[in-house]
């Protein structure tokens, strides 16, 4: 049976971390290879203010504990990394 390694990230204020969690994103894009948001839409135009993002990540990527660092790092970001 093959291992998969996921992460979940857990943003709580989603408009101020944007930039700086895509950047981390984009700095480790290729050991992402599948990208999962989600969030409560709000009424009218209004999104929530927090939300999930779910990564499937390459099985043996490096640096994935440096990943994880970078994005806990990061205000309003809570990240870990589940093999399943």
């Amino acid at each position: 049976m093959n291992q998969h390694v996921i992460m979940v990230i857990r943003v709580s204020q989603r408009i101020p971390s944007a930039e700086n969690l895509q950047k981390v994103l984009s700095e480790f894009g290729c050991a992402i290879r599948t990208r999962l948001g989600l969030h409560e839409a709000g009424a009218g135009d209004a999104c929530a203010p927090d939300g999930l993002i779910l990564l499937h990540l390459a099985k043996g990527a490096a640096d994935l504990d440096d990943f994880l660092a970078r994005l806990n790092a990061l205000e309003g970001i809570t990240a870990e990394l589940v093999e399943i």
